[in-house]
């Protein structure tokens, strides 16, 4: 057990124990996606997104809310419980809501793991009063504004966000980000840009190991992390939808995003260096602004079967929704790992998504 807590704590920390670099994964808990709605079309948003949870797909959509108040709550689980991924968000409009304040808050983690580096003492003996556990999460606080053009349909929006990564008592991280996003809608056209990490988010690595820790680190043949920055470039989300009303009872919004990451060659749709384009697609059907049914297909790679020929993997979404009054709740099956047909690799790992909205408006005199 002792060689397994070493092992969990140095794939968690000493990754970052180099000069500052550019990582393709840095803060990619930021990359899960939030909200039902917006899981089951594939992460397909930076076009729709107009409700409280545009702080995370285009923060320009918080500037399209017509409530006094917008909350927004999601929690879930990944493989089987061990790491929890709880969302939380609030928008208020202002200024005869022409502008929008918002705030969210991120926290994804593993809890409860146990810390075993003192289980065997000096002498050889075994003592299990020494292992203690600890928690490995990653936060993010972020601040929104938006706000209504003069131009009709068109509003922008920005992200300022902070955030602070944890391991344990072992090491710690704090960075600063900010996206931003613009929208323009033109009777059933939406078109959408959200430029995420816009600044090149950083996050300052600070490694806090007791001396005891350090002696019985180096006594098992461990290096020890030295303090590092780590930065996220630049990634562009572009998006197009268009809402289709039948009678005005029924309607049906398709839309595609393209991600444009800047880190280099990647696995996805288009590689490319230094930029690699990806693309998200989802579709909604919407009975009497009540009833929602919802599809989307996400994380297309390239990838080679055993006979050596390329085809195609992706993610399939599904979900539904129901809006009474004030309150919308959302649900998404969304697979965490790529559908494969000439695999059984991937098969099984399913995630169930529940969100929570809820309107707000003052009453009337």
């Amino acid at each position: 057990m002792r060689k397994r807590t070493l092992s969990i704590i140095f794939s968690l920390v000493c990754v970052f124990a180099q000069a500052q670099v550019v990582r393709k994964y840095s803060n990619e808990f930021l990359n899960i996606g939030v909200g039902a709605r917006g899981l089951a079309m594939g992460g397909a948003q930076a076009a729709s997104a107009d409700d409280v949870y545009s702080v995370y797909y285009n923060p320009a959509g918080l500037a399209r809310i017509e409530n006094n108040f917008q909350l927004g709550v999601m929690h879930n689980e990944y493989f089987a419980g061990i790491a929890k991924w709880d969302f939380g968000a609030f928008a208020v409009p202002i200024q005869d809501k022409k502008r929008t304040l918002g705030f969210s808050f991120y926290r994804f983690g593993v809890d409860n793991i146990p810390n075993t580096l003192f289980l065997v003492g000096p002498d050889g003996s075994i003592n299990y009063n020494n292992i203690r556990s600890f928690s490995v999460a990653d936060y993010a606080f972020m601040f929104h504004y938006a706000q209504k053009l003069p131009v009709k349909g068109l509003t922008i929006g920005g992200s300022a966000k902070i955030i602070y990564r944890q391991v344990g008592s072992f090491a710690k991280a704090f960075g600063f980000g900010i996206d931003v996003g613009v929208q323009y809608r033109w009777k059933g056209l939406q078109v959408g840009l959200m430029a995420r990490d816009i600044s090149s988010t950083f996050a300052a690595w600070d490694f806090t190991f007791t001396e005891e820790e350090k002696r019985v680190l180096v006594q098992t043949n461990n290096a020890l992390p030295s303090s590092t920055t780590e930065i996220t470039v630049p990634t562009i989300h572009i998006g197009a939808a268009y809402s289709i009303s039948i009678k005005n009872k029924f309607f049906i919004l398709p839309e595609v995003n393209f991600i444009l990451s800047t880190d280099g060659r990647r696995n996805v749709l288009a590689p490319g260096k230094p930029i690699s384009m990806d693309m998200n697609a989802g579709l909604e059907l919407n009975l009497f602004k009540i009833g929602y049914i919802r599809a989307g297909v996400t994380n297309l790679q390239r990838v080679y079967a055993e006979n050596g020929k390329q085809h195609f993997t992706v993610s399939p979404t599904l979900g539904v929704g129901v809006h009474i009054k004030v309150i919308s709740l959302d649900y998404a099956l969304t697979n965490v790992t790529t559908l494969d047909k000439n695999s059984s690799a991937g098969t099984g790992l399913y995630s169930n998504v529940i969100s929570l909205r809820l309107d707000i408006n003052k009453k009337k005199k």
